[in-house]
């Protein structure tokens, strides 16, 4: 079946994304504020997976949370009023798109375009970073699962379709063009579940 051999799996995602990012001195009130709510705050170029959450940190004092989504600006709510006269939150839900790219070759299609050594030893799991890809600013996490990776959703679709054309020479074939007699027809858009 094509798309198969290549063991590569890509999918987007939909989370709810709260960046917290701790006023000058605070750091340590609200990693102590996190740690109540369920949550560790990993240090810089850190992340932490829990069942219901992920942590991330790829900037000095600043943190990214993702959850499933709840109903719009829950999750935001939440942490401005857990924080309040410690750090900013932000919510970037709809500001960044998160695609999930797993598979034995994944990493080597990334490095086409990746200025980070992504050879597993240098970037085990519970590793995150912030760079460029295909002139696009992304947050690439190591998971035991594969690779996250968060976008602008700006350019989201640009990023997505460079990750197809990427990994097409390692025999990887979207999900809508495994079908001979539909592939003229699909369209997989950054932000569409293939089916």
């Amino acid at each position: 079946m094509p798309g198969n051999a290549s063991g590569l799996h890509l999918d987007t995602s939909a989370s709810d994304i709260v960046e917290i990012a701790a006023l000058r001195g605070r750091a340590p009130d609200v990693a102590r504020i996190a740690l109540e709510r369920g949550v560790q705050l990993p240090a810089l170029g850190r992340a932490v997976a829990a069942a219901d959450h992920l942590a991330l940190c790829v900037r000095p004092e600043r943190w990214l949370i993702l959850t499933p989504p709840a109903s719009v600006g829950a999750s935001a709510a939440a942490w401005q009023s857990a924080c309040v006269g410690l750090g900013a939150v932000l919510d970037l839900s709809s500001a960044l798109s998160t695609l999930e790219f797993s598979g034995s070759q994944a990493r080597e299609v990334l490095v086409r375009s990746c200025r980070i050594d992504l050879d597993a030893q240098a970037f085990p799991v519970g590793t995150a970073c912030a760079t460029i890809m295909a002139q696009v600013a992304v947050i690439l996490v190591a998971l035991g699962s594969g690779l996250l990776l968060l976008t602008p959703a700006s350019t989201a679709r640009h990023f997505h379709e460079w990750l197809l054309a990427a990994a097409r020479p390692l025999g990887f074939e979207p999900p809508s063009q495994r079908n001979d007699a539909a592939a003229s027809d699909d369209a997989v858009g950054c932000g569409d579940k293939p089916s």
